[in-house]
This record gives structure tokens, C-alpha cells and sequence, in this order.
């Protein structure tokens, strides 16, 4: 698709909560968080020429390899957010965009992600085909406090779950859409630290994608200031969410 008449470099989007987006307390679910972040990345890829559709003519698409998210407060059933993006970087076979909601034109969540170029025939990583200087960076200005990082997985972690990828965990790139990991572990967090808010911020590494019928299993190691969950297949670590605590 050809660059949209209404491009530009730093995009705003509004969106209303729905109830079907909310905890039993009324708060935005951490998966619908990154729904909202992720729905917005696209549109602003998409209104720049560079959106999945585009890059398919080429057999490629953007991957998520690491998310880092800082949460002041989470939006409640019925807020109107506007949600704000712009690049950081972008080169190569990478970019680093940045994000941030506002409610009432406060700033209630950063969120720095980085992401992958990768060919959807070969499943490698390469680099990016479709033109991109008109996209303005920003490489200093920053939507977190802190970077993404690799995550450290304890060799002592705890096996709690296992699963079998199905039908629904997949996306449009066939392969497990980054939000169903987080929803997996999500489900094997204490209620009470979810309803309660006493999640500050959470990180995520994407190291090997999942595919229909693959068999993992998901691992936990808890302390007194974060719980880090990590999946494997066949003991190979294939992602790790690192929960930071209040």
C-alpha cells in the first residue's frame, strides 16, 4: 500500500475500554494492554507503507523480540485512552519503538519494544526490503525509565504447567502471537497481585517461535521483588516474562 496522506512520524490513537476488555475489578487486562499497544504499532506501520500486507509481497513481517512496560495505573472500563507511538531506530532488520497511553492527558504507561525483521517462508531473520527514510526517529526521547533487557532465567526454576499449542494461540504470521504468551502465564499469577495492581512493570524476550501442536512447558522462579516465567520446548527456552513487583 502506498504511504497514507495522513502519515506521520508520531501517531495517536483513541480508543474506548470495553468491558470485555476488563479484570473482574473494572481495570484493562495486561493482555488487552498490549493488544492496544500492539493494534496501534500496526496502524502507524501500516499508514507509513511498512505494515505486514506491505512487507508480504516480499514474504516478510515484523516480529516482537523484546517489550519492556512501566504501568503508573491501568485505564478502567469505560476510560478513553489515547494511545502514542513513534520509532526510535530503525535499521537494518531492527527497530525500537516507543509507546505511551494517556488518560485525561496523563501518562499512565511507557512501553519500549524491539522488533525483528523476519522472512516468513525461510523463518529467519533479514533485512527489511521496503523503503523507510521517510519515518522521522527520536532516538532520544524515551517512553520508559529503563530500557528492555535480556531477562535472567534461574536454572532452578519450578515446572508448573504444561501445554499443547493449538489453533487459537496462532497469528497471522502462523506462528504464536506474542500476547498468548503472556495470557499463559498471566493465568498462573496469584489473583491478588493482578486485581491489586502490584505489577509495575513486566518485560518480555521472544527467543523461538511456537507452532501449531509444538508441547512446552512453563516454568516459574519467585521472589520477593519479581517472578519470572520462562517457556521451553524440548528444554530449548523459547520465551521469558519477567513480572517487577510493588
Amino acid at each position: 500500500m502506498p504511504i497514507s496522506l495522513n502519515f506521520t512520524s508520531i501517531l495517536s490513537k483513541e480508543f474506548e475500554i470495553n468491558f470485555t476488555q476488563c479484570l473482574p475489578s473494572g481495570c484493562l487486562k495486561y493482555t488487552e494492554l498490549c493488544n492496544l499497544l500492539q493494534l496501534t504499532a500496526a496502524e502507524h506501520a501500516e499508514m507509513g507503507g511498512i505494515s505486514f500486507t506491505d512487507m508480504q509481497e516480499f514474504n516478510q513481517a515484523w516480529v516482537l523480540s523484546r517489550m519492556r512496560v512501566e504501568i503508573n495505573a491501568l485505564p478502567q472500563w469505560k476510560d478513553k485512552v489515547t494511545v502514542k507511538t513513534w520509532i526510535n531506530s530503525l535499521e537494518n532488520s531492527r527497530s525500537v519503538r516507543a509507546l505511551e497511553m494517556y488518560v485525561n492527558d496523563t501518562k499512565i504507561i511507557g512501553c519500549e519494544t524491539f522488533w525483528a525483521v523476519f522472512n516468513t517462508k525461510s523463518r529467519r531473520p533479514e533485512l527489511l526490503t521496503l523503503a523507510h527514510d521517510h519515518f522521522e526517529l527520536f532516538p532520544e526521547v524515551k517512553a520508559t525509565q529503563e530500557g528492555f533487557s535480556k531477562i535472567d532465567i534461574n536454572p532452578e526454576k519450578e515446572e508448573i504447567f504444561s501445554k499443547t499449542v493449538i489453533l487459537s494461540d496462532l497469528d497471522i504470521v502462523n506462528h504464536v502471537n506474542n500476547v498468548k504468551y503472556l495470557e499463559w502465564c498471566m493465568d498462573l499469577v496469584d489473583e491478588n497481585i493482578i486485581l491489586k495492581q502490584k505489577i509495575k512493570s513486566f518485560e518480555m524476550n521472544f527467543m523461538k517461535e511456537l507452532s501449531l501442536r509444538d508441547q512446552v512447558m512453563i516454568h516459574e522462579n519467585v521472589s520477593d521483588s519479581c517472578i519470572v516465567f520462562s517457556i521451553t520446548k524440548e528444554d530449548k527456552n523459547c520465551f521469558a516474562l519477567q513480572l517487577n513487583l510493588a
